[in-house]
């Protein structure tokens, strides 16, 4: 029974009817009553969008299917592209010397536009499949970060992983190489998307030997007529990284020794002198290498091995034996003094590496700071508390011993590269150059009483323009034959002089010694990067006059 029949049957027995409607049976109030039928809307009154093409109008076919933004028109051809900008003097056709060492040719190609750089032929063709990217790119990870932790520059960094993917066939790789972190991208095409890489450096350690077989490797992966698989790149990787160091930490303790008593030679001091610099030297080695195993920072070790230098050359003005304290307490200063991380830095600062060059110079003045610490603590409680006798002029007094102190500044090389971990067979160069170097030094600070900065940074330019000559013919690195060098020249004495004149409260000339020390610090990293740079300018030419042009450095405006 509908609903209107029930309310009329309702009505007729007398019951009032119940107006509201149930819940299966409710309406719409738009819903036509019973019996009426709903109207038909026309068709050209029907709602449609605005947006509708107008009957009888056919769209418009796509210029081209909907894809990626960078995907090239269907219109557009190589053969019939249209006219492009081309400068008067046309673009030069960059090629690249077969005979230049690869680090000349990578850099080349490093301080490119990319658009500019040139395809070479992949080195490596021992499969017809290229490896996979992703093990490319770890392998080339994994080798820059040997070299970082090595100690080398950002720069040579950057080239060596730049050498590595172009010869396994990534063509299109950006390296990118900061303080404590590696990255490399590469993309395969305009279109596709581009795989990024990165590994993080976490533990830097001093081993020149590891440094020059990282060096062997990208040699070889770099080389034409010699195949190394990925594999092999991989395995000799790893035995690269099992290897022990060359040296024992006993003959480190003792060559820490030999070299502040070396040190101490250079600055006049005699075998007696040499023995109490050597003792002070090792003591304090053998207090970092306990820190070292404690977990402390690297800070609070060199303040450690700061301590026992200082503390016999205020025993030794005590004890008034006609030694000469100056001389102990400067020559455990050069086994101190981050020469290594120094040169670093200001490479990585002259050749645009920024970043890096102000993280390591940063590290460096932390170091410099915690010597200067702990050896101000000892020194000022000699002189205040047992009225120690230490003359500061006495420290640079310079004194003519030619002979002697050739054959120390031979020492101190050597002992210098035993430190660095360098093979054996670099030592007697590094002997050779440092024993130059300070030849060249005392000629002019000594024997022609000329300004010390400047006698040191010709020393120091001597010292990387013969390194870079023998690395260059040797295809590796050429901090092995540099850093050990400039030992003799490091800037102890001043140092010692600025420490000294603030213990006893001259803080004018205290500082003003510091100041000169750094001045001379950075003689001797500038010194060294503009001997390489003379080396890679003049002797040996990357490739065409048109690389040399695309290669050049901007003046940054």
């Amino acid at each position: 029974m509908g609903v209107r029949d029930r309310a009329v049957a309702a009505e007729e027995a007398g019951v009032p009817e119940d107006r509201k409607p149930q819940s299966d049976e409710a309406r719409s109030a738009f819903t036509p009553p019973p019996g009426v039928e709903q109207p038909v809307v026309p068709e050209e009154d029907q709602p449609t969008s605005e947006f509708a093409v107008p009957q009888g109008l056919a769209p418009e076919t796509p210029a081209e299917p909907e894809g990626s933004a960078f995907a090239p028109p269907s219109t557009y051809g190589a053969k019939h592209s249209p006219p492009a900008f081309t400068p008067a003097h046309g673009f030069p056709e960059v090629k690249l010397a077969r005979d230049a060492p690869w680090q000349d040719r990578m850099r080349t190609m490093l301080r490119m536009p990319v658009s500019e750089r040139p395809v070479p032929e992949t080195a490596q063709r021992h499969e017809e499949v290229r490896p996979a990217v992703p093990r490319v790119l770890d392998l080339t990870l994994r080798i820059g970060e040997l070299l970082l932790a090595g100690g080398e520059g950002a720069e040579d960094v950057e080239a060596a992983m730049f050498a590595i993917g172009r010869a396994y066939g990534l063509d299109r790789c950006e390296p990118t190489v900061t303080f404590t972190l590696l990255t490399i991208t590469y993309q395969p095409s305009l279109v596709d998307d581009p795989v990024t890489a990165n590994r993080t450096v976490r533990r830097r350690g001093t081993d020149y030997t590891r440094l020059a077989a990282v060096y062997a490797l990208v040699a070889d992966i770099n080389a034409e007529d010699y195949d190394v698989t990925l594999e092999e790149a991989y395995r000799r990787l790893a035995e690269i990284r099992r290897n022990r160091h060359p040296y024992p930490g006993w003959v480190l303790t003792l060559a820490a020794g030999l070299l502040a008593g070396a040190a101490s030679m250079l600055l006049g001091g005699d075998m007696a002198v040499f023995a109490v610099a050597a003792a002070g030297a090792m003591l304090g080695d053998r207090l970092a290498w306990l820190c070292a195993g404690r977990g402390l920072p690297e800070f609070y070790q060199f303040a450690v091995a700061a301590v026992p230098p200082a503390a016999l050359g205020v025993v030794v003005s005590l004890l008034h034996a006609g030694l000469q304290p100056n001389a102990v307490i400067t020559g455990g200063l050069f086994a101190l003094i981050p020469g290594r991380a120094l040169v670093a830095a200001v490479q990585d600062g002259l050749t645009g590496f920024y970043i890096t060059a102000s993280a390591r110079l940063l590290e460096v003045a932390y170091f410099f700071v915690a010597i200067v610490v702990g050896v101000l603590t000892v020194l000022y409680v000699g002189v205040q508390f047992f009225q120690a006798k230490l003359n500061p002029e006495g420290a640079l007094q310079a004194v003519e011993r030619p002979w002697m102190q050739i054959l120390a500044a031979v020492l101190l090389s050597v002992t210098f590269a035993v430190l660095l971990q360098q093979d054996r067979s670099t030592v007697l160069f590094v002997a050779l150059n440092g024993g130059v170097a300070w030849v060249v030094y005392a000629s002019i600070a000594v024997t022609a009483d000329g300004p010390t900065v400047l006698a040191t940074a010709v020393a120091a330019g001597l010292v990387g323009l013969f390194g870079q000559l023998f690395a260059r013919y040797e295809h590796t690195s050429s901090m092995p034959y540099v850093t050990a060098a400039i030992g003799p020249l490091l800037p102890g004495s001043a140092t010692y002089l600025g420490v000294l004149n603030i213990a006893q409260n001259n803080l004018d000339a205290g500082f003003a010694s510091l100041a000169r020390a750094a001045a001379l610090a950075l003689a001797i990293a500038i010194g060294v990067n503009l001997g390489g740079e003379m080396a890679r300018m003049f002797i040996r030419a990357p490739g065409s006059a048109a690389a040399r042009r695309a290669a050049k450095r901007t003046r940054g405006f």
